[in-house]
């Protein structure tokens, strides 16, 4: 705790006594509310150095932080990755979600099961290379094990070393891409690299432009946001450009916890200083002096990337009180967070990042108006972000005229499941499904498709006849689909659907942050209507629909909102009659 914060300064914070302390206290409302944001940074400190926050542990907490001791555990508790109980100092969280499960993370489960420091767990990101297993390790950098095997993970626990996987995709060094042009190309530690092969260009010529020209161009490029919502993100950094209210803040959510999505983490581990880039040119252009990049616990390669390429970019000045010579004070700082799906929710996430249990608040007020710490505040995801740099570069125009009219630019999509080439790929609007899975060698398996799972846990299952359907958000929606986060999960037709809508529904019960009564109960219910219905008992459909429509009419965030869609979109589709396998 001290290497964090720096040792205390009185007794107030659990230092030695000083004679100042006798005639005053330092503390009290203000103190508690700068000093919370550091909590969640706190709490990651205690459990990476130790396995667990101890009781001591959590007061010494909240002294330095002057945080209440029932609040600091109300966020302790909060979080998935953080442990309230001592256990081994070594965990293993084997994802069993809709990809892994299929792929051998159920069968690590069963070959370790009974062991304490053995765990399911959800979607970790790494869809394209499973079965993958999060290796909490206290006292050592935590780590990720891709494409494995029980024994090798039995072996890990036991004291193995792990090494970084690489980082590649399918389409590596094709020179027509844009975002994933330097992913597997170049090294991604290197910034000299990185400006040889273009990097910081946009930068510079952002500097030279200026606030108002870089936003006149995002406007004219017509980016929607890639993160699901798809919302134009000129209108919000205009929105708080012209706030007269400062400080504003820039935050990018790297928090990717949708099962099935992947693709800012490729982007993170192998084009970190496009993102570092990226942010700054946005911190500048809309006059924020510090950005937050939070960035789901599970990404630890990420999050040393990131670390690494700010790091670089500082000693270079890009960053700091004179930001790249604008003239302007921009910094960046990284936020881990703690084993949360609900924190991809973008108030969800600013609570997270001010100390607070990660929980939606209600809208309005929105970001731009009263967003982190109550200022106006710019959220944009990574791989909306990375955009930015074409953008500033050719112009808003000229990045308007790829794709189409509503859908402009390139969209990274995750193919998963059976397909004979997984990964990340890169296209242009307006390519079709059918040309995606193509692209990524077709249907593996019994070579016939049984269903797509579009935009993940959050989106629909589709059939065959929207193979054809162009990937835009216009023609998603009216074919009554979404693109969402850029799923494409792929199942041949001897897939066991029952099972994978079992998991789907379990995984909204777990996540639902429990604030709001819709979700809360809503899920748990939705989750024992399929279960009977898929122990034999007669499908219940009216009571489904009731529960969707109050989930999806009475929650507060997205969560609620979309949490039987994919369910739904089983039983439209005759998925669920079928027998397992």
């Amino acid at each position: 705790m001290d290497a964090l914060l720096g040792p205390p300064k009185s007794v107030w914070e659990g230092g030695p006594l000083q004679a100042s302390d006798h005639r005053v206290s330092f503390g009290g409302y203000r103190r508690s509310v700068e000093n919370r944001r550091l909590l969640l940074p706190a709490l990651h400190a205690v459990q990476d150095r130790i396995g667990w926050i101890s009781q001591g542990a959590l007061g010494y907490i909240c002294r330095r932080l002057t945080v209440p001791p029932a609040e600091a555990y109300g966020v302790a508790g909060f979080y998935a990755l953080l442990s309230m109980e001592e256990g081994p100092p070594r965990r293993a969280h084997v994802c069993d979600d809709v990809a892994c499960r299929n792929a051998g993370g159920l069968d690590i489960l069963a070959g370790l099961d009974g062991r304490p420091d053995v765990h399911p767990s959800p979607c970790l990101g790494q869809c394209d290379r499973g079965p993958a297993v999060f290796l909490q390790r206290a006292g050592e950098e935590d780590a990720v094990l891709v494409s494995t095997t029980a024994r090798r993970v039995a072996e890990v626990l036991d004291g193995g070393a792990v090494s970084a996987p690489s980082v590649a995709v399918p389409q590596a060094g094709d020179p027509s891409l844009r975002l994933l042009r330097r992913v597997g190309v170049v090294d991604p530690a290197s910034l000299d690299d990185y400006r040889a092969s273009g990097g910081c260009a946009a930068l510079a010529r952002a500097v030279e432009m200026g606030p108002d020209a870089v936003l006149a161009e995002v406007k004219a490029s017509n980016l929607r946001g890639r993160g699901g919502a798809a919302f134009p993100m000129g209108v919000k950094w205009e929105g708080v450009a012209r706030s007269p209210v400062k400080p504003r803040y820039l935050i990018c959510n790297a928090d990717e916890s949708e099962p099935g999505t992947f693709k800012d983490r490729v982007l993170m581990e192998g084009d970190p200083f496009a993102l570092i880039e990226s942010m700054i040119i946005a911190g500048l252009a809309v006059g924020a002096e510090r950005g937050y990049l939070y960035i789901r616990a599970e990404y630890p390669l990420s999050a040393a990337r990131l670390e690494e390429a700010l790091a670089r970019m500082r000693e270079a000045g890009m960053l700091g009180e004179d930001a790249a010579g604008s003239g302007q004070m921009f910094d960046i700082e990284i936020r881990r967070g703690g084993g949360a799906y609900i924190c991809g929710e973008e108030t969800a996430l600013m609570n997270s990042i001010e100390g607070k249990r990660g929980e939606p608040r209600n809208k309005p007020p929105f970001p731009t108006q009263a967003g982190l710490f109550g200022m106006p505040t710019v959220i944009n995801n990574v791989e909306t972000l990375v955009n930015v740099i074409d953008i500033v570069l050719e112009g808003g125009a000229a990045y308007a005229a790829t794709g189409t009219e509503h859908s402009t630019g390139t969209k990274l999509f995750c193919l998963a499941g059976a397909v004979a080439r997984p990964g990340v790929y890169e296209v242009e609007f307006g390519e079709t499904l059918g040309g995606l899975i193509g692209l990524a060698g077709g249907v593996t398996g019994t070579g016939r498709l049984g269903a797509v799972l579009l935009g993940g846990a959050a989106g629909m299952f589709v059939g065959e006849e929207h193979l054809d359907m162009p990937l835009t958000f216009e023609d998603a929606r009216d074919r009554s689909a979404a693109l969402g986060s850029g799923v494409v999960l792929v199942y041949d037709d001897d897939a066991d659907f029952r099972d994978a809508a079992r998991r789907i529904a379990q995984f909204f019960r777990d996540e639902s942050c429990g604030q709001c009564v819709p979700c809360r109960v809503g899920t748990v219910r939705q989750e024992e209507l399929l279960a009977r219905h898929l122990g034999g008992a007669r499908l219940e459909e009216d009571l489904f629909d009731d529960i969707a429509k109050v989930m999806m009419d009475a929650s507060i965030c997205g969560l609620g909102h979309t949490a039987s869609t994919a369910i739904r979109s089983a039983i439209d589709l005759g998925l669920l009659e079928r027998e397992d396998g």
